[in-house]
């Protein structure tokens, strides 16, 4: 059987990676722009949108309250799901079938009908938790749940588990000092394909922190959605500064995790 031609291969592959770069282009042009109307070209080019951006104390305000919510998160998750999943495939591997199918049911229920269930429940509660971070946080962690527990549990499956607990145990080590010392460590590649993976997803979540915050806690996502109708120079600089930041991130855990 004959070799396919890599050129094809590389015209297929250019004319997607076009396709995709497009809209970005394009929205950084806009934002860049003094004005787009009629003409193909934008008339000026300015840097005046980012930097009423970056020096409105609203959008830095919004956009720390998200990362405050994405990493506080992603901590929790970090706390709650690594020991879970240790515990799964060491003692009871069995259970990951299980697993797999309980980590769907995010995705299984719509954010506007999860939205609507924890008002009915929370609105009538002791403590207040409508409007305020702690119920974003705790809504933000289930959705980072598949993420993480699934990345992670392929993590767990290539270092080959049980035979690094058992040489640690031959060595003197107990399972709590083997987990910190040798299992995490070697879980250093998934764990951080995890973590900005559900970053990614969450900082740019909006319909639960809509719905179960709104402007009383405002997101980047709020804020982007209040000021839409403002400016879309404006809003094209908010985008292009949350892609570049979401590109960053990614770009540094694969360098980071290539060095692990």
């Amino acid at each position: 059987m004959q070799n396919s031609n890599p050129i094809f291969h590389r015209i297929v592959v250019y004319t997607i990676v076009g396709l995709l770069l497009i809209p970005i282009i394009a929205t950084l042009a806009y934002s860049l722009s003094t004005h787009w109307g009629a003409t193909i070209l934008p008339e000026g080019f300015t840097l005046s949108w980012y930097r009423e951006l970056l020096t409105t104390p609203r959008f830095l305000a919004a956009f720390g309250r998200s990362l405050f919510i994405c990493i506080s998160a992603l901590i929790l998750s970090c706390v709650l799901i690594l020991p879970a999943i240790f515990v799964i495939f060491y003692y009871f591997p069995k259970l990951d079938r299980l697993m797999n199918l309980l980590i769907l049911l995010p995705f299984a229920v719509p954010p506007v009908v999860s939205s609507v269930g924890m008002l009915q429940i929370y609105a009538d509660s002791s403590v207040s938790l409508i409007g305020t971070p702690w119920i974003l946080i705790g809504t933000y962690f289930t959705i980072a749940l598949p993420f993480m527990y699934r990345a992670i549990a392929n993590a767990f499956t290539a270092i080959n588990l049980r035979d690094l607990m058992d040489a640690a145990h031959l060595l003197g080590a107990s399972t709590p000092r083997a987990f910190f010392l040798i299992v995490l460590p070697n879980l250093k590649k998934g764990l951080m394909a995890s973590l900005f993976l559900a970053f990614s997803f969450l900082l740019g979540e909006f319909v639960f922190a809509n719905m179960l915050v709104g402007t009383r806690f405002e997101t980047l996502q709020i804020y982007l959605y209040s000021v839409r109708a403002e400016s879309g120079h404006y809003t094209s600089a908010l985008v292009m500064t949350y892609f570049i930041f979401i590109f960053l991130s990614t770009w540094l855990a694969s360098r980071l995790g290539s060095k692990s």
